[in-house]
C-alpha cells in the first residue's frame, strides 16, 4: 500500500526583519514503503539542508581556506551533546548557520529522535531574533497559534512518525549575511534490551562544518561493566572516536577537522553519513535490584541474574495472506527457521499460520525436540501467501489450543505461555470489526497467558496489535519491510526468549512512599529491566526499603532492598556532566509513558478523559511535548509564532504509550503501598528462626567445633587444623541422602606463628530432592534439578520452594529450612579487607532437632546420637581459669579443660562465650577415629567408613 504523502508550507514573512520560516514533510518513500530518512534505524539526528547559489570557483580550481564549501550556507557549527544519569538521557541538538551571500537562503533543520523520546525545549535565533519553546496544552497552543496566523505572523515545525523515529524540521529563509542558530532538547529512558542499553546519534550534516562535535557523558552510580562505540560512519573516521571510561563514569567525544570530515583531499564534500552507536551496561550486584533516591524521588531498577530460565509453551501465528508475498515472506521463514533453532528440548510449541482459512502444523503443543523442529521447518518453507487476513479466527485458535492443554495438566504450572503474532495487514476475512476481535480475545484469553504481536510494514494498523498486545499481557512491536526484517524479527524473539521470573511485584514501606508507578509485572525476561518510580512525602525516611517477590523455575522468591535516601544528592553534586533532577525527570517520564498505555485501552470517554487530564499535569509541570501537548515557540520582540506539534504519523497518528514487554494489563497508577512490616520481611523471619535452634551443634572460627549433648546437660568442644583446600564432612547420612561438607582455607599469613584455618565453603547435598548448595564467603548457589540459582550476601532474600525455604540476612547470615524436619544456619563472618591476617570465613550451625537417621555420621552428625559422657576428677591446672577433669566418652578416658568458646549467631563480631570441656589433639577419643578419616574429595561427596 502507497503513502499518500502531505506537504504543509506555512509561510510568513516579517515586515521588519524581512524574515521567511518554512515548515513541510520532507517524508519520501524508497521501494519498500519506508521512508529514506529511516534506512539508518533508530537514533538522533540532525540534517542542514541549503538551497541557493554555489561559490564561483577560484581560477586555480581552489576553494577560499576559510569558506570550506561551495555553499553559500557555512555551517559553523554541529554539535550534539547527550548526559545520560542512570540509564536517563538528555541530548541536545545545537547548529549554527551563516548566509555569506548577499540574498535570502533557505536553510533547513531536518532532526530524528527517538519515538521514546520526549522534546522539553526549541529556540531559534535567526538575525538576533530569538524564538524560545515551551510546553502547552495542545488546543491552547494550537489558538494562540492561529491568533498569531491571522496577523501573517506563523510558521510551523512538522513532525512525522517513522517506524521507530520521529522526525523534525524547520525550513528557513535566512536574509542575506545573516546567521541563524538552532537549539533542541530532548529527554528518553534508555531501555535495556539483549543485555545492554543504546543510543544511536544519526549524523547526517550535509556539508562540511567548522566545528563539529559529539559529546557523550554517562554516569551511572551502580557502576560501568561494559562500553563501547563501534565506528559506523567508516573506515576513514577509525580513531577519532574516543572514549575515556572510569568505574562509573564515561566520557565519548567525536570530533573530526575539517580536513578529516572530507570525503577525499581537497573535496567539497562531507563523508560523514551514518551514525555513532554506544552500548553499555551496569553492575549488577543486588538481584532485588538497585534503589536510587535524589532529589525527593526513586527509582528502583529491576535487573536479576543467574536465574534459571523458565520453561515455554509458544504457539507462532504467522499472517501468510497475498499481502505477504515476496521479501516479507522470505525473511519472515528465514526468522522463524533461527528462531526454531533457539528453543530448547524442555519447551512445547506449535505453529499456526492463517490467510482467510486457519492452518495448523499440530494441534497440539508438541516438544520442541530436534525431529519435532526438522518437521516444522519445512512446514513452513511450503508455505505459499494468498488470500485474505483473518486475524480473529487465527488468535482465538491459539488461545484454545493453550487452553486445551492447560485443562489436560499438559502445561507446568512454573511455565509461561506465549503467542506470538506475525502480520502485516488489516483484518478482512471473518470478524474485520476491531473492537470485536479485541473484546473475543480478551474474554478467552486466560490469566497466564501473554499475546506479542508484530507488525510488518506499514500497511498494518500497529496501534491496533499494541492495543489488544498490552491488553493481554505482551507488547508489540513495529517491523520495518525492508532487507533487516528477518534481524528484526529474530531480535524480538530473543528479547522474549529467555523469561526467568513470573508474577513480579514490588512493595515499598511506610507512609513516606506515594504515587509509584506501575509495580506488578507479569514476567522477565532475561536481558532486559523492569523499572518502578515514585515519590517521597515530606516526611522524608533516612532509608527508603523495598520488598520484591516473584516466582521462578522452581521456587518463590523474595528480596529485600534498602538505600540510604541521602547518599545519591551528594554524589551527584560532586560530579559535572550528570542531571541532578533524573529521578524527577524519570519519575514523571515513566509515569506519561503507562498512563498513554493506559488511556489507549480506556474503556469509556469519561476514563479517557481523567487520564488525559493527569497526563497534562505532569506534561506542563515536566516540560515534556506529548500527544497531549504542543511546543509553542515564539519571539517576544516580533510576535511571530511556530508550533510543534504531535507528530503525524504516516498511517495511524499519534502513537500511543511505549508498552514494556511482559507487563501485565496497566493498573491504575499510584495504588496504596502496603506496610512492609506486615509481609514478613527476611530479617524479621531469620530472628524467630535463631531463636528456635538453641542451643545448637556449631563449628565457627578456626575452626572451633562446640558439640551439645542434651541428655548429659555437657558441651564439648575441640579444634580441628586441616590444610587448606582440603574438605571434612560434617553430616553425612545415606540413608536420608544428605551430606554436608566444608572446605579450608587459610588466613592470610601466619599470626603468633600460627595459620589460622577456616572454612571458605558450605555444601549441602540432598539426593533424594535432586538439591544442592553451595555457600562460600562470596555468593550462595542453589541447583535444584537442572535450574540454578545465585543469591547474594549483599542483599536480604527469601526464596521458597514446595520442600524448603532459603533465607538471607544481609551480610550476617543464610537459614536453610527443609520442611519440618531439619534447618541449617551459615554464618558470614566479613573482616576489614586490608586486614593483614584475616579473611573473610563461615560458621555452620544445627540443632539436636534435626531428624537424621540412626547411620548418620560426620564430624558433627556423629553426635546426633548423643554418646554417653561421665566427667569427674574436676582439678586445677596450671592456669586458675581453666580447670581440669576426666571425661569417659566410647571406652576412652580423656583428660579435658574447661574454658570458653565462641557462638556467633547473636553476636558476628564478638560471639557469646560458651563454656565448654576442651578435648585437646584435634577430638581424639572423642570423635571415632582421626579427624583426617572425615577428609572427603568434593563439596558433595558422602563419607565412606570402613
Amino acid at each position: 500500500m502507497k503513502h499518500l504523502v502531505l506537504f504543509v508550507w506555512l509561510l510568513f514573512i516579517s515586515e521588519a526583519q524581512s524574515l521567511e520560516i518554512i515548515a513541510g514533510d520532507f517524508t519520501e518513500l524508497n521501494g519498500f514503503g519506508v521512508p529514506e530518512s529511516d534506512k539508518l534505524g533508530g537514533g538522533p539526528l540532525v540534517n542542514i539542508n541549503t538551497y541557493g547559489k554555489r561559490h564561483k570557483r577560484s581560477k586555480d580550481g581552489g576553494d577560499k581556506e576559510e569558506d570550506h564549501t561551495d555553499d553559500q550556507i557555512v555551517i559553523q557549527s554541529y554539535k550534539v551533546k547527550s548526559i545520560i544519569t542512570s540509564r536517563f538521557a538528555e541530548t541536545v541538538f545545537s547548529t549554527k548557520v551563516h548566509n555569506k551571500e548577499s540574498s535570502a537562503q533557505n536553510v533547513e533543520f531536518n532532526l530524528r529522535i527517538p519515538k521514546g523520546a520526549y522534546i522539553t525545549n526549541f529556540t531559534m535565533t535567526v538575525n538576533d531574533i530569538t524564538f524560545v519553546g515551551s510546553v502547552q496544552e495542545k488546543n491552547f497552543a494550537k489558538r494562540l497559534y492561529a491568533e498569531a496566523r491571522a496577523k501573517g505572523k506563523t510558521a510551523g515545525i512538522i513532525r512525522t512518525n517513522g517506524p521507530e523515529m520521529e522526525n523534525f524540521k524547520v525550513d528557513v529563509n535566512v536574509p542575506g549575511g545573516s546567521k541563524i542558530s538552532f537549539e533542541l532538547h530532548c529527554q528518553e529512558l534508555l531501555q535495556r534490551r539483549l543485555g545492554f542499553y543504546e543510543q544511536i546519534i544519526i549524523l547526517q550534516p550535509g556539508s562540511l562544518v567548522k566545528q563539529f562535535q559529539v559529546d557523550v557523558y554517562i554516569f551511572e552510580p551502580q557502576g560501568i561493566t561494559y562500553l563501547e562505540a563501534p565506528n559506523k560512519l567508516g573506515a576513514q573516521f577509525d580513531g577519532l572516536i574516543h572514549i575515556t571510561k572510569g568505574e562509573n563514569k564515561a566520557h565519548l567525544t567525536f570530533k573530526p577537522t575539517v580536513d578529516q570530515q572530507r570525503k577525499c583531499p581537497g573535496c567539497p564534500d562531507t563523508a560523514i553519513d551514518g551514525s555513532i552507536v554506544v552500548k553499555y551496561d551496569v553492575k549488577r550486584e543486588l538481584n532485588g535490584g538497585t534503589l536510587q533516591i535524589s532529589d525527593g524521588y526513586f527509582v528502583h531498577f529491576f535487573a536479576p541474574i543467574n536465574l534459571p530460565p523458565l520453561l515455554k509453551n509458544i504457539i507462532f501465528v504467522i499472517d501468510v495472506s497475498g499481502s505477504m508475498w515476496g521479501i516479507k515472506m522470505k525473511q519472515t521463514v528465514e526468522a522463524m527457521e533461527t528462531i526454531l533453532d533457539d528453543l530448547r528440548p524442555q519447551d512445547q510449541f506449535t505453529i499456526i499460520d492463517f490467510n482467510h482459512h486457519v492452518r495448523f502444523w499440530n494441534q497440539h503443543l508438541i516438544p520442541a525436540t530436534p525431529v519435532q523442529i526438522a518437521d516444522a521447518k519445512k512446514y513452513i518453507q511450503k508455505i505459499q501467501p494468498n488470500g485474505g487476513t483473518n486475524i480473529n479466527e487465527a488468535i482465538l485458535s491459539a488461545i484454545r489450543i493453550l487452553t486445551e492443554a492447560d485443562s489436560h495438566g499438559l502445561l507446568d504450572p512454573r511455565s509461561v505461555s506465549l503467542i506470538i503474532m506475525v502480520s502485516d495487514g488489516d483484518p478482512t476475512v471473518g470478524e474485520i470489526k476491531l473492537s470485536t476481535i479485541q473484546r473475543n480475545v480478551r474474554r478467552q484469553m486466560q490469566e497466564d497467558f501473554s499475546l506479542f504481536c508484530l507488525g510488518i510494514g506499514f500497511d498494518v494498523d500497529y496501534d491496533f496489535l499494541e492495543r489488544i498486545a498490552l491488553e493481554n499481557r505482551g507488547g508489540a512491536r513495529r517491523i520495518q519491510a525492508n532487507v533487516n526484517a528477518s534481524s528484526q524479527l529474530k531480535d524480538f524473539y530473543e528479547e522474549v526468549a529467555t523469561p526467568v521470573l513470573r508474577k513480579i511485584d514490588v512493595h515499598y514501606g511506610g507512609e513516606n512512599v506515594t504515587d509509584v508507578t506501575q509495580n506488578s509485572f507479569d514476567k522477565y525476561f532475561s536481558g532486559s529491566e523492569l523499572i518502578i518510580a515514585g515519590r517521597l512525602t515530606s516526611k522524608d525516611p533516612s532509608i527508603l526499603q523495598s520488598l520484591v517477590s516473584a516466582s521462578s523455575a522452581s521456587n518463590e522468591l523474595q528480596f529485600e532492598v534498602e538505600s540510604p535516601t541521602d547518599e545519591l544528592d551528594k554524589i551527584l553534586a560532586k560530579h559535572q556532566y550528570v542531571l541532578p533532577h533524573f529521578t524527577k525527570q524519570l519519575w514523571a517520564y515513566l509515569t506519561i509513558r503507562q498512563l498513554l498505555a493506559e488511556r489507549a485501552l480506556a474503556q469509556s470517554s469519561i476514563q479517557k478523559r481523567n487520564i488525559t487530564s493527569r497526563i497534562l499535569t505532569l506534561a506542563l509541570v515536566h516540560h515534556f511535548v506529548t500527544p497531549v501537548t504542543s511546543m509553542l515557540v515564539e519571539s517576544e520582540e516580533t510576535g511571530q509564532r511556530l508550533l510543534a506539534d504531535s507528530p503525524r504519523d504516516t498511517r495511524n497518528g499519534c502513537c500511543t504509550g511505549t508498552p514494556v514487554i511482559g507487563k501485565k494489563k496497566p493498573p491504575t497508577l499510584f495504588p496504596k503501598q502496603p506496610d512492609l512490616i506486615s509481609t514478613a520481611p527476611p530479617e524479621q523471619a531469620t530472628g524467630v528462626i535463631e531463636s528456635q535452634i538453641k542451643p545448637v551443634t556449631s563449628v565457627d572460627n578456626d575452626p572451633h567445633f562446640i558439640i551439645h549433648l542434651p541428655k548429659s546437660k555437657q558441651v564439648i568442644c575441640f579444634n580441628i587444623d586441616p590444610q587448606p583446600g582440603k574438605i571434612l564432612s560434617l553430616v553425612s547420612d545415606p540413608i536420608q541422602g544428605i551430606a554436608i561438607n566444608g572446605k579450608i582455607i587459610s588466613g592470610k599469613k601466619a599470626k603468633n606463628k600460627k595459620l589460622n584455618t577456616y572454612f571458605g565453603t558450605i555444601g549441602l547435598h540432598f539426593t533424594k530432592l535432586n538439591l544442592s548448595f553451595e555457600i562460600s564467603t562470596e555468593k550462595i548457589r542453589l541447583k535444584d534439578g537442572n535450574h540454578k540459582t545465585f543469591l547474594q550476601w549483599s542483599e536480604n532474600a527469601m526464596l521458597t520452594h514446595a520442600s524448603f525455604v532459603v533465607r538471607v540476612k544481609k551480610n550476617s547470615n543464610v537459614i536453610i529450612t527443609m520442611g519440618e524436619d531439619m534447618v541449617f544456619l551459615i554464618l558470614l563472618h566479613r573482616v576489614w579487607k586490608n586486614h593483614p591476617t584475616n579473611v573473610d570465613f563461615l560458621g555452620f550451625y544445627t540443632p539436636p532437632t534435626n531428624k537424621f537417621s540412626a547411620s548418620v555420621h560426620g564430624l558433627i552428625g556423629q553426635f546426633t546420637h548423643e554418646p554417653e559422657v561421665n566427667v569427674y576428677n574436676l582439678h586445677a591446672s596450671l592456669d586458675p581459669s581453666k580447670p581440669q577433669a576426666t571425661m569417659e566418652v566410647k571406652g576412652h578416658k580423656i583428660t579435658v579443660t574447661r574454658g570458653l568458646q565462641k557462638d556467633y549467631r547473636m553476636d558476628a563480631v564478638n560471639g557469646t562465650n560458651i563454656q565448654c570441656w576442651f578435648i585437646h589433639n584435634s577430638g581424639k577419643g572423642f570423635i571415632d577415629g582421626h579427624f583426617k578419616d572425615y577428609l572427603v574429595p568434593h563439596l558433595h561427596s558422602f563419607l565412606e567408613r570402613p
